[in-house]
């Protein structure tokens, strides 16, 4: 079975430029959760951790303004994945952001300090080419990986 395989939790989400700057597009101490399902399964949830609350039971609710400022603080999709080379492809069934919906997507993988990183090829971002990097770790109390 492939060391990808189980359950991973959020460290950090970099974007790195081309310009030299970094930032960390869910703050300095996001949450997450990566699974790896020995059938190709799998599903990623990465958030800021400290989110506005919104004032609504409805979980579909609130203002426009309140969904907004909230859901731009989470990005989540699920799908299958493969690994190919030094990659991981990620066959996206549905994404929260609508546009990677039935989307290929590919990243570098690599195991760091203890950690997985997924590297992002180099994208164009309000006018600058970043890499997005994020790492990953295993929780106590993780599923067994296989």
């Amino acid at each position: 079975m492939h060391s990808l395989l189980g359950m991973w939790s959020l460290v950090d989400w970099r974007r790195v430029g081309n310009d030299g700057k970094t930032v960390h597009p869910l703050g300095e101490n996001p949450v997450g959760l990566l699974v790896y399902l020995p059938g190709g399964a799998m599903i990623v949830q990465m958030l800021a951790k400290d989110r506005p609350l919104i004032k609504s039971t409805d979980p579909i609710g609130g203002s426009i303004d309140e969904r907004a400022q909230a859901y731009s603080t989470c990005l989540a999709y699920f799908g299958t994945f493969k690994v190919v080379g030094d990659k991981v492809e990620h066959d996206i069934e549905a994404s929260l952001y609508p546009n990677w919906s039935a989307k290929l997507t590919s990243r570098g993988y690599a195991f760091e300090n203890g950690q997985l990183v997924l590297r992002t090829d180099p994208a164009i971002i309000d006018g600058v080419s970043v890499v997005n990097e994020m790492y990953w770790e295993r929780p106590a109390a993780a599923i067994p990986s296989a």
